[in-house]
């Protein structure tokens, strides 16, 4: 028998039938349930910056006029735009490098991007990404950030890192609903056929297998990040064939195995299987296992990844972060680069000259900022896709009621097209009283700007019954418990890995510099995980560093 299914384990995720059933991600909640009492929730539409960057998008060829005045400019040796993880991980890894002069530029009135926390009066919650995992000690760079952090507090004998335990997800971790009630684990009981728990076995042996294989350079073939990784030639052709089609040629066509698939590419990469790379797939699971064989532990927060997030500003001065700054225009020019900008919400037109500049934002907003993007946009940018995410917060002073298992940190419903909530006071140890529960549902129609279109049209109301559509049959009782409601839209939440992407020449080109240009975001990994933009950040900086020194 293969081990218990955990959220990141072989046995992931057997939840989300829309993709068995016909059912996309934009159809699933159609038949909306607005049970009594909906309309007395407080409604929010948080993080709503979406409109500042359709006016860079709107602006066309030319861009958005920004004409700063002389006394507006300001100059620095290095100017990072984007406050995410990418562009925090650069900032910080200058400051170890020993280099203070340089500034950050972010949006939103607050850093993180898609790994941003917030908070009530209620708990500290996720915004996006709530957890990462316990990294191998082969992660250098992370594992000293998360040392930094006081996250990883030693060795094990075999030199892997040793988590507090107080950051390692608390038990129950994970319940299913499937049949009216509420079961442990994500394998309601009575799922299995025989044929699916022997799938299951060979696809975790499998997995086993390819998490401890290298190439003749000793390098694992599976790994985060992926630049620590093999690109040897055959491993490259999993990269041309679909998640999908992989399980296929293998023969792998049980529901269960084909469910575990379907709720992986949407978790990680917004997407179903038959528009994932194999490669990618596989990588969710055989990169996160241990020497050992285990899946590597859960690290979560109340906040989720917003403790990183905390972390990674803490490690900076205060002065150099800027929010609430559109930036307008990136331009090479001899001996530097030219910035412009708006700052105070639009209103006052500011410019920075700086040597270099980090652009730590996707390749689909470098197209509108840079310069010589605009003016002769490379080929490859057609080679980045982005899938939407809807993420909501649901504020309680009454917690839901649990039929059968009770509330745990992951709660997924079998029959639905979402994947499921998470528990924010579930890791502060609070089992009784208010709570929070975030919400999230992966827009994985393979028209992903159709999908954002969608997303980005709904209102406060409408989003509100696609959240109560689906927990309906688990909560019917949610409209009478629910205090406040608020939603973040994330139009490019993630970069989807499709077949033949992740080792493109275009996701090459990407990475390269333009001129004192440099670029970081987790898209030129291809996979939208935090370890990754934390290492784009740190390679962009190095870049930046060796520019400097000559």
């Amino acid at each position: 028998m293969p081990p218990p299914p955990t959220r990141r384990g072989a046995l992931t995720g057997l939840a989300g039938l829309a993709g068995l059933a016909g059912l996309s991600g934009l159809a699933a909640c159609d038949r909306a349930v607005r049970p009594r009492g909906a309309a007395d929730i407080e409604l929010e539409v948080a993080l709503s910056s979406d409109h500042l960057g359709h006016r860079l998008r709107d602006a066309g060829r030319d861009g958005l006029r920004v004409d700063p005045p002389a006394d507006a400019w300001t100059s620095t040796r290095v100017a990072i735009i984007g406050g995410g993880v990418a562009g925090l991980s650069a900032a910080r890894a200058l400051r170890q490098a020993g280099i203070e002069d340089f500034v950050v530029l972010e949006l939103e009135p607050a850093v993180g991007g898609t790994a941003r926390g917030g908070k009530t009066d209620i708990s500290p919650h996720p915004w996006g990404a709530h957890y990462t995992n316990l990294p191998r000690a082969e992660n250098a760079d992370y594992v000293d950030f998360l040392t930094t952090a006081g996250i990883v507090v030693g060795r094990d004998q075999h030199g892997e890192p040793i988590p507090d335990e107080a950051c390692v997800c608390r038990d129950p971790d994970e319940r299913c609903f499937y049949q009216g009630r509420w079961s442990e684990g994500l394998l309601p009981p009575g799922v299995l056929t025989v044929e699916d728990t022997r799938q299951l076995a060979a696809f975790d042996a499998e997995v086993n297998r390819l998490s401890a294989l290298r190439d003749g350079r000793g390098r694992r073939i599976f790994t985060l990040p992926r630049g620590l990784g093999s690109d040897d030639a055959s491993v490259a052709s999993l990269d041309r064939e679909s998640f999908a089609d992989y399980l296929s040629r293998r023969g792998w066509n049980a529901p269960a195995l084909r469910w575990q698939a379907d709720y992986a590419c949407r978790d990680d990469f917004g997407a179903h299987p038959a528009d994932t790379s194999a490669f990618a797939g596989l990588h969710y699971f055989a990169s996160r296992r241990q020497p050992d064989g285990e899946s590597a532990a859960v690290l979560t927060w109340p906040e989720g990844n917003g403790r990183l997030i905390a972390h990674l500003l803490g490690s900076l001065r205060p002065e150099t972060v800027r929010t609430g700054v559109m930036v307008a225009d990136v331009a090479p020019v001899s001996g530097g680069v030219e910035i412009r900008a708006l700052a105070d919400g639009g209103e006052r037109a500011v410019g920075i000259r700086a040597q270099h500049a980090i652009l730590a934002v996707p390749q689909v907003f470098a197209a509108h900022l840079l310069r010589p993007y605009r003016d002769a946009p490379p080929g490859h940018l057609s080679a980045f896709t982005y899938g939407p995410w809807l993420v909501a917060n649901l504020e309680m002073d009454v917690r839901p009621g649990a039929r059968g298992f009770p509330l745990s940190w992951d709660n997924v419903l079998w029959d639905s097209g979402a994947l499921g909530y998470i528990c924010a006071t579930h890791q502060s140890g609070l089992d009784y009283g208010p709570t929070i529960l975030t919400w999230y549902e992966a827009l994985a129609d393979t028209d992903a700007n159709a999908a954002r279109r969608a997303l980005l049209s709904w209102d406060a109301p409408t989003l509100r019954d696609r959240v109560l559509t689906d927990l309906h049959a688990a909560h019917p009782e949610l409209p009478g418990r629910v205090r406040k409601m608020s939603f973040a839209r994330h139009g490019h939440a993630m970069i989807r890995p499709r077949p033949g992407f992740l080792f493109s020449a275009a996701l090459a080109q990407a990475a390269r510099p333009v001129q004192n240009v440099h670029f970081a975001h987790t898209d030129l990994s291809g996979l939208a995980l935090f370890e990754e933009a934390f290492a784009q950040g740190r390679r962009a900086a190095g870049e930046v560093v060796s520019a400097l020194r000559g």
